[in-house]
């Protein structure tokens, strides 16, 4: 009979111990799980490239500004705005990663609106810029819509709306 009890009371014990346990391991599961959630969250989508807090994509299929920026907005994004020299290189550096060149490619930026005031598709400031010399010229007051890697200097042009580029697009995470 006291083996009896002391078994009983050992069981006991053992469930009591696992019953506390029990919260611990359940919060480190939940944690895990947010803690997979906000990762997931953070990341880009398949063949999309994370730099700060937006995701990237180069389209090598050439279209006219307006279908490549539909295009982006297809995926809930925009064609990219440039903040700094650290994303442009970015950019670069993902065209040329995607292609094995430095194509040329289209960016968001826009002056079809309004004559020499440059606007982002994404609503951005358009702050930082790295056109060619000379650049933009609005030549024969046809070239409204912005085409990086240009030349030899790689630097932006401005280009008719109309001709057929490879593309860059950008989302926040």
């Amino acid at each position: 009979m006291k083996i009896l009890t002391a078994f009983a009371v050992l069981c006991a014990m053992m469930a009591l111990t696992r019953a506390v346990a029990l919260p611990e391991a359940e919060a480190k599961d939940d944690q895990t799980v947010k803690s997979r959630l906000v990762k997931r969250s953070a990341d880009c989508p398949n063949r999309w490239s994370l730099f700060h807090d937006r995701c990237f994509h180069y389209i090598p299929r050439p279209m006219t500004w307006a279908q490549a920026e539909k295009n982006c907005q297809s995926m809930g994004a925009n064609l990219a705005s440039v903040q700094n020299i650290q994303e442009y290189q970015e950019i670069q550096r993902l065209i040329r990663a995607a292609s094995s060149q430095s194509k040329e490619a289209w960016l968001g930026g826009s002056d079809a609106q309004e004559e020499s005031l440059w606007l982002w598709s994404d609503g951005s400031r358009f702050q930082y810029m790295n056109w060619c010399n000379g650049q933009p010229d609005n030549a024969r007051g046809q070239q409204h819509c912005l085409l990086m890697n240009f030349r030899a200097d790689k630097c932006w042009d401005d280009l008719s709306c109309g001709a057929t580029r490879p593309s860059v697009c950008a989302k926040k995470v």
